[in-house]
């Protein structure tokens, strides 16, 4: 079984976020990066399937980016990747959803891959898009969100959560994409000797003009932080007299009780 799994290297939540000099998206001077999370549950879902089948399967990890994305891939790698695909794309930032599900199904249709691993969404651009798009342009089955994995034979069971706190279950037959929630395992640490391995492992580096062949559907306008709130009042003093402040403050500030 030829399993692929595809995952993004994102911002890291604790830097300091500013547009850049476009407007267009971050300024990545003084970002720190990091794989992006609901991709770590992919990989490691990858990995335990790739482990449960031996060696009758094998497992591909590919993300689309500049050189900078090679350590992302490095620790897909030594999670338990068998080999990756480094898709060169210095304006990767500037592709909308479409676009990157189109350079993906581009590589995977000649591969024959039967099941496809991505996480639900980034958590940069959170569109949640790129692996359903994926899985209509390969026209193969597709479920979301999923939250529990089996594979047998040639189907797939998962159980996916749905609002309100329910789950549902789906089978699919292979090939099929599935994309990953948090809740679905817990991603493993590499360990050392591991992590020594996966620089032996192959990285193939493929131009992105190899594979794209249609420009954005969408353009990003503009990008910026939003607008600064004002200050908050706080009130002191007795119940009766805070009171009477918030109601005048109330009739000051809006038209509720006039």
């Amino acid at each position: 079984m030829k399993l692929l799994v595809c995952i993004k290297q994102v911002p890291d939540l604790e830097s300091r976020f500013k547009p850049n000099a476009g407007g267009t998206w971050f300024d990545e001077a003084d970002l720190a990066f990091r794989m992006n999370e609901y991709d770590e549950y992919a990989v490691e879902q990858a990995v335990q399937l790739r482990e449960q089948l031996g060696d009758s399967a094998e497992l591909t990890v590919l993300s689309i980016g500049p050189d900078r994305v090679v350590e992302a891939i490095k620790k897909a790698l030594a999670m338990g990747a068998d080999k990756a695909v480094h898709v060169q794309d210095q304006a990767v930032a500037d592709k909308d959803p479409w676009q990157i599900a189109s350079v993906i199904a581009a590589h995977a249709r000649g591969q024959n891959y039967d099941l496809i691993f991505t996480g639900m969404q980034s958590q940069d651009r959170g569109s949640a898009q790129v692996g359903v798009a994926l899985a209509e342009q390969l026209g193969i089955a597709c479920t979301t969100t999923i939250v529990g994995f089996a594979c047998e034979g040639g189907s797939i069971t998962v159980k996916r959560e749905l609002e309100g706190g329910l789950k549902g279950v789906v089978r699919l037959k292979t090939p099929a994409l599935v994309t990953c929630q948090l809740g679905l395992n817990t991603p493993r640490y590499p360990t050392l000797p591991n992590i020594m391995k996966a620089k032996k492992k192959e990285i193939a580096a493929i131009p992105v003009t190899e594979l794209l062949q249609e420009g954005a559907l969408a353009d990003t306008v503009s990008f910026h932080p939003p607008a600064k709130k004002g200050g908050g009042v706080v009130l002191e003093g007795e119940v009766g007299a805070l009171v009477d402040q918030v109601i005048g403050i109330l009739k000051e500030k809006t038209a509720v009780l006039r």
